[in-house]
């Protein structure tokens, strides 16, 4: 069993977590841009297999009320195609309110506004990442 990554699309940037070797601990891993579209899940997938995954979480970004709107769609074709393309588990997770929760944790750990933008996508990831992680855990 190897780790797994998450994954938190964004329209400029993509941000990336990893699990440790035993699914406890989540922990930001860095980010990648979103463009080109064409090649994205080729270029997931790298990384994840440089990292040593053998499954991904991809972050849905579902609206308020529970609806799919256009970037929910991408989500989920994106993981359809890493799915096809690599044989691994690829699970669709909840990651409303994420980016709000990155952002609120470091402003209170005092990060400036360019650290700030730099960490939010890889920290987000860490925060769908870690959910996840607690859920199968069953903490």
């Amino acid at each position: 069993m190897g780790r797994l990554m998450a994954i938190d699309l964004g329209s400029k940037r993509i941000g990336l977590a990893i699990s440790d070797p035993l699914r406890i601990i989540a922990q930001p891993l860095r980010t990648i841009d979103a463009q080109p579209q064409l090649g994205l899940a080729r270029r997931l997938r790298d990384v994840a297999e440089a990292e040593g995954c053998d499954e991904l979480v991809v972050g849905w970004p579902r609206l308020m009320d529970g609806g799919r709107g256009p970037e929910a769609e991408f989500a989920r074709r994106l993981a359809d195609t890493l799915r096809a393309d690599t044989g691994w588990p690829v699970h669709l997770v909840d990651e409303r309110l994420t980016s709000v929760q990155a952002e609120r944790s470091m402003l209170a750990a005092g990060l400036s506004r360019a650290r700030r933008k730099q960490l939010s996508d890889p920290i987000a990831a860490t925060l769908i990442l870690q959910g996840f992680l607690g859920r199968i855990s069953g903490g």
